[in-house]
């Protein structure tokens, strides 16, 4: 911006105090002090408009990036997988082979044709929780040891619970 040192701000008043006027001075000056809040409002406005642009541009350029290196690995682990895979079917394959070339023609007791490997998962029940009800972490165990109430109860419900009986 331009440099404004004292003696020049002092110039100006003056020229503007003879050409303008003292009755009108105060206005003019009013005015021009809210146009240039407007005009650095306005520069401010545009930097930081300017800022974002370039902020949206770099996070889009990480997100290419990001993707790109997300697809390697994908296709890295699905190509190590398939490896994997054709290595373990030939490995099945030639077990298969060997064990029925063995010319016994009987079966083995460990692996029969027909039969599971082992045997079905169990099956899934629901704990029929009720899920309505809050519940909290702490296990009821623990509050009754270490005194946590667990009813709310008002201070003068509290203060006659623990007054020691009157004598008659």
């Amino acid at each position: 911006m331009i440099d404004f040192g004292f003696d020049k701000i002092a110039l100006i008043g003056a020229v503007a105090l003879i050409v303008i006027g003292p009755e009108r001075l105060p206005k003019v000056a009013r005015t021009v002090g809210h146009l240039m809040g407007k005009a650095q409002r306005y520069v401010a406005d545009v930097k930081a408009e300017v800022n974002r642009s370039i902020e949206l541009e770099e996070l889009k350029k990480m997100k290419t990036d990001f993707e790109d290196a997300a697809r390697n690995v994908e296709q890295s682990v699905s190509s190590e997988v398939n490896k994997t895979s054709s290595e373990m079917n030939q490995a099945w394959e030639s077990l298969s082979s060997s064990d029925g070339s063995n010319g016994g023609g009987g079966t083995t007791d460990s692996y029969h044709a027909g039969e599971p490997l082992n045997e079905p998962p169990p099956a899934y029940t629901h704990p029929r929780k009720n899920w309505r009800l809050k519940r909290g972490a702490t296990p009821q165990w623990y509050k009754q040891r270490h005194g946590v109430r667990a009813k709310a109860q008002s201070g003068a419900a509290r203060v006659a619970r623990f007054r020691p009986p009157r004598p008659l």
